[in-house]
């Protein structure tokens, strides 16, 4: 075999073991005060819709320890599940009445609850009627390329096909009416790179116990 069917041979093999002209989106989110903005969540959404299968997690499981939901956000793909348990000391009566999702039921020590499945895209966010502090919130992501930033405020999402997008970034720190605009991304196959400024409150929502740690 002479070399040019190697080459070519190659090059068809590196085609099939990734997505053409995908690259990656790296991604850093601050607060207006300049400090990062941990555990933010930042969604690529095609303009043009893509036959892709999302690698984002079909379940998230939401304990309960201390009085607090941990953890405070959890990032699903739509049709995606999730899963109560508790590890706590009291039963706990679990509701949410978001648009995505309504739900109640009473979870007692030591008890696992049935999956709930999160078939609309949006947030949901969660309280406790029995402890007010207690709150969570699950980010159910309509596109494949959602990720959440780390200590500080960056993530990355890998094999992002080229062409356009729009970027939605949410927060439960986030301002009530002062959610930022989507902004347009375009990848190019190589490495994107992607910043934005948004307005927090100066508090964590339930951030009792163990969240004050995370954030």
């Amino acid at each position: 075999m002479t070399g040019k069917p190697i080459q070519a041979l190659c090059f068809l093999a590196l085609i099939a073991g990734g997505p053409a002209f995908a690259g990656t989106v790296s991604i850093e989110i601050t607060g207006t005060d300049g400090k990062p903005a941990a555990g933010a969540v930042a969604e690529l959404v095609p303009d043009a819709p893509q036959d892709v299968v999302s690698h984002l997690p079909n379940e998230a499981i939401i304990d309960q320890r201390e009085e607090t939901f941990i953890p405070l956000v959890s990032l699903i793909r739509r049709g995606g599940r999730v899963i109560f348990t508790n590890h706590d000391t009291t039963m706990h009566q679990v509701y949410s009445f978001s648009p995505i999702k309504q739900f109640e039921f009473e979870i007692d020590e030591g008890q696992r609850s049935a999956p709930l499945v999160f078939d609309k895209a949006g947030v949901a966010s969660i309280g406790c009627n029995i402890h007010d502090q207690m709150i969570t919130f699950v980010y159910v992501a309509q596109s494949p390329w959602a990720v959440m930033t780390d200590a500080q405020g960056r993530a990355a999402i890998a094999d992002v096909p080229s062409g356009a997008y729009h970027v939605n970034v949410w927060h439960p720190q986030l301002m009530p009416g002062r959610a930022p605009p989507a902004i347009a991304l375009a990848v190019s196959g190589a490495e994107t790179k992607f910043s934005q400024v948004i307005s927090l409150l100066p508090g964590m929502p339930g951030k009792k116990h163990m969240h004050m740690q995370m954030y």
